[in-house]
């Protein structure tokens, strides 16, 4: 089993590839429509995601921040094709899977695994976790019966399960097993990209270490890239190459993990990192407490999205958009003031 202490490996050290992206997202929308009436006719949107873009390297963690309801989840659950994109490109290893349909992304599928923020609904409770892990393997026919188990077994060994366990239920194992079990199942067609949907948020602190640990790990060795979706700033701020800050649907700062947290250049990023707590009570950090509340992605504000709450907003950002464009290298903001 893991330490249940984050270990102290700095993730910007550990090795990355200089090859073309595994996964790119370009100006990727989802727009949910508002319908009404006996007919049942469409009078809205739900800007849930408007115009997402980036890549993630193999090897590579890319953290996606923000509050809840920015939009972060629905990114991951339309990056694999489980909610169907309204506009944008989405590819994997440079091939375009934006459009392919279900028999064509059947084999694509292989490639791309997600593990759900609760570890409890996501199993099948009247299924043995052994089963529950192996059945992909079937389902794509990549093995059975006893290559089957023995491939389970393997892959129970890696992420800190007992062989015995495989028989056992869902509801018989801890919140942090049935996370290790979660990822199990992710890993079982060897992936090239794991989408992580706020996959430690439901654990105790301890078993959180435990968990980001094994993740980690499990990168180095098998060469992972990861989309790693929370709003636990530390927990990104340990895991992540680089982040991207999401407000109301959209990118608003894009940049490597030190840089972010030492020099944030947009308001509302500076905001969500001066609500991280400090764990040294000498010393202190400036509050910056955002006035009112998060507008409403079916009719969100013209211009920048976070004008309505940003202290220094002028009048051009009440209605020019601003362009997510690169204030100094590898460093990309959407802000008229940078």
């Amino acid at each position: 089993m893991a330490d249940a202490t984050v270990t102290q490996q700095d993730s910007e050290t550990r090795p990355r590839s200089n090859d073309a992206p595994v996964l790119e997202v370009d100006g990727l929308k989802k727009h949910f429509p508002i319908k009404k009436g006996i007919i049942s006719r469409t009078v809205g949107h739900v800007y849930a995601v408007d115009g997402v873009s980036f890549s993630i390297n193999q090897g590579e963690t890319l953290g996606l921040v923000g509050e809840s309801g920015c939009g972060k989840s629905t990114v991951g659950r339309t990056v694999l094709r489980l909610l169907e994109p309204t506009e944008g490109r989405i590819k994997l290893e440079g091939q375009d899977i934006t459009n392919l349909d279900k028999e064509k992304m059947r084999p694509i599928r292989r490639q791309m695994q997600i593990i759900f923020q609760d570890p409890y609904s996501s199993l099948n409770p009247r299924m043995p976790v052994g089963r529950i892990v192996g059945e992909a393997l079937e389902i794509h026919d990549i093995a059975s019966g006893k290559e089957r188990e023995e491939r389970v077994a393997e892959i129970f060994d890696r992420v800190g399960l007992r062989r015995s366990q495989m028989e056992s239920f869902p509801h018989e194992f801890s919140g942090g097993q049935r996370q290790r079990i979660g990822i199990a199942r992710a890993l079982a067609l060897n992936p090239k990209v794991i989408i992580g949907d706020e996959p430690v948020s439901a654990l105790d602190v301890s078993i959180q270490a435990q968990v980001i640990n094994l993740l980690m790990d499990l990168q180095e060795e098998y060469r992972l890239s990861y989309l790693f979706i929370a709003h636990d700033l530390a927990v990104v701020e340990h895991i992540s190459h680089r982040i991207a800050v999401m407000y109301l649907g959209r990118i608003v700062e894009y940049t490597d993990k030190k840089t972010l947290f030492t020099d944030p250049q947009h308001p509302y990023t500076e905001a969500l990192l001066s609500a991280v707590p400090i764990p040294n009570p000498a010393v202190q950090r400036e509050k910056r407490i955002l006035e009112g509340d998060v507008p409403s992605p079916i009719t969100p504000p013209p211009g920048c999205h976070f004008h309505t709450r940003c202290p220094y907003a002028e009048e051009r950002c009440r209605v020019e958009e601003p362009e997510l464009k690169e204030t100094r290298p590898g460093h990309l903001v959407a802000c008229h003031l940078r």
